[in-house]
């Protein structure tokens, strides 16, 4: 194959990528048999979506990208902080399988992983963030951070607030 239709065939493969991911945008969708306090984030890892419960009965449903295959986690959490445009430090983990990885990139830089927003969650590394990558939301992805569209976190990050309780289930 050429460098050109390779080159051609990646740019159509991101594109059908972005427009599944952008055509899941969030939506408000009934929940049945869930029974979370309104305001909950709920996690659904295996369906890659993230719930913001508004009542007993509905959630506003965003795609989302999750931890790959042996970095997946579930269990309940809190946001314990909120940053917008934050500039990222590798984790251990990601170091030490990316070594040539800066130590610190800058928030704004199309090079960073978080976005334009993240919230992190206590008791961990993880956050919940936007991408740089749009074509990655849907996948199984992450180092165990949830991923997000720079349009829905920006959303979320906006119904939420430190202490939100979070929920990742498998």
């Amino acid at each position: 194959m050429s460098k050109i239709a390779v080159a051609l065939a990646a740019t159509i493969g991101a594109a059908v990528a972005m427009s599944s991911a952008a055509e899941a945008r969030p939506e408000m969708v009934g929940l049945r048999g869930d029974n979370y306090s309104p305001g909950t984030i709920v996690v659904k890892t295996n369906e890659r979506r993230l719930y913001l419960i508004l009542d007993s009965g509905h959630a506003m449903r965003y795609p989302v990208g999750v931890g790959r295959s042996g970095k997946q986690w579930a269990g309940t959490t809190r946001i314990d902080g909120k940053y917008t445009n934050p500039a990222w430090s590798p984790p251990r983990e990601v170091k030490r399988d990316k070594p040539n990885m800066p130590d610190v990139i800058p928030g704004g830089s199309p090079r960073n992983p978080m976005g334009v927003a993240a919230m992190t969650l206590s008791g961990g590394e993880y956050a919940i963030h936007g991408t740089n990558m749009p074509g990655s939301v849907g996948g199984f992805v992450s180092y165990g951070c949830i991923r997000m569209l720079n349009a829905d976190i920006t959303d979320l990050y906006q119904r939420v607030s430190v202490g939100t309780t979070v929920v990742v289930t498998r």
